[in-house]
């Protein structure tokens, strides 16, 4: 077991255009002669007129765009938006949305000119998992704060058909630039606002609680940034604009991912290949999976995250008047009703998963190679599926 900080390469290229009307503050980022596809989700992006104030950014240039990337990007719609680009010469993109539509567009940037068949750049009983050797160029106009996608190099596809989200990374696709604008997200309602806030959440405890390793600040920023989560959230719901608590929720959340909080520390991530496989199973929100399966994470897992829950209670939740065992276990109670008051579900019955359901979810990440998560590796179906059994009431 990693005892002491690991060697670690940190690498962000990504610039970040945050506060008030940056929109137009990313022409100096974008190269004069370049032909811009502008992608966007659904009509909130053109109806509330960000996409008219990024078509006005752009001044002379050509542009058009592609619509109707989904909550979990699909392949087979990425697809033709890279024959879009392709068939019409298109060499620079710009993400208008959440972080479906940037991680889409990652995939649309790099498969644009990937040598071969695109579902090679999948791994994980997908494709060949080949490397990503260059992409096109892009930029993104973050609408809906949760995912970091914006300030990291990841992605997450759904491939329809196959009932999967995949997950691939590489250098080549960071965003060049992304423009925050705490205003924007005055259109998002409560339950977007809210999922955008417990995905951050579930992503800081990926990267925390696992074992100590003596990383002080990685640990102390995480403990703050989970603090100021619970601070905040009361103060963000759809009625409140309030520019300084829309300003710090918009970037806590791009912190909670793009990777300053891990480097030389052990990392989990199993609770998200759970809660994929529950989001491509019946097509529940993301970040609506990851709360009762961190829940039960901790309690299936706890003898191998006892040191860290200790922490988490202490630093975290302000918990210091009972012994270690106590401790962990008003540490749970607490999370699970932090999530309550977001409303957030904290068992998998809430969001229509069976215990019938589970045996189709243990044989969905074997087929997906999912057989040795957690930071060790030693996450099995078995202790998998015991996590499973454990959210489900």
């Amino acid at each position: 077991m990693q005892t002491e900080i690991a060697n670690f390469n940190f690498y962000n290229p990504t610039r970040i255009l945050f506060g008030k009307n940056q929109i137009e503050a990313m022409d100096a980022y974008i190269p004069q002669n370049a032909k811009v596809l502008i992608t966007y989700g659904g009509g909130s992006a053109k109806r509330f007129g960000t996409i008219d104030r990024v078509v006005e950014a752009l001044g002379n240039r050509k542009w058009d765009t592609f619509s109707g990337i989904e909550a979990n990007p699909h392949f087979e719609t990425l697809m033709q938006a890279v024959e879009k680009v392709k068939e019409e010469n298109f060499d620079f993109i710009i993400a208008v949305g959440g972080g479906s539509v940037i991680d889409g567009t990652k995939f649309i940037a790099a498969a644009s000119v990937f040598p071969g068949d695109p579902i090679d750049i999948f791994g994980q009983g997908i494709g060949a998992g080949k490397p990503i050797e260059e992409a096109l160029p892009f930029g993104t106009v973050l609408t809906l704060p949760a995912t970091s996608s914006e300030m990291n190099s990841g992605a997450v596809i759904t491939f329809e058909e196959l009932k999967a989200k995949v997950s691939f990374s590489s250098e080549k696709t960071f965003p060049k630039f992304s423009v925050l604008e705490p205003e924007i997200t005055y259109t998002l309602p409560d339950r977007q606002l809210r999922n955008g806030l417990t995905d951050t959440f579930i992503h800081l405890l990926e990267d925390y609680l696992t074992y100590p390793v003596d990383a002080r600040l990685q640990d102390a920023w995480s403990e703050a940034s989970l603090r100021e989560i619970i601070k905040l959230a009361p103060e963000l719901n759809a009625d409140n604009y309030d520019y300084s608590v829309r300003a710090n929720y918009m970037w806590i959340c791009t912190n909670g991912l793009n990777n300053i909080l891990r480097p030389g520390v052990p990392t989990d991530w199993a609770t998200h290949e759970l809660g994929h496989e529950i989001t491509a199973f019946n097509n529940t929100d993301h970040a609506r999976t990851l709360t009762p399966v961190m829940l039960a994470t901790m309690k299936v897992r706890k003898e191998e995250k006892y040191e860290k829950l200790i922490q988490y209670a202490e630093n975290v939740w302000g918990i210091t008047e009972a012994n270690d065992e106590e401790k962990i276990t008003l540490a749970i109670d607490k999370t699970a009703e932090f999530f309550q008051s977001i409303e957030m579900p904290t068992t998998l019955e809430e969001i229509g998963v069976k215990e019938a359901d589970i045996d189709y979810l243990v044989t969905q990440l074997e087929k997906h190679d999912d057989t040795a998560l957690g930071e060790n590796n030693q996450q099995t179906l078995d202790i998998s599926r015991k996590i499973y059994e454990t959210a489900l009431n």
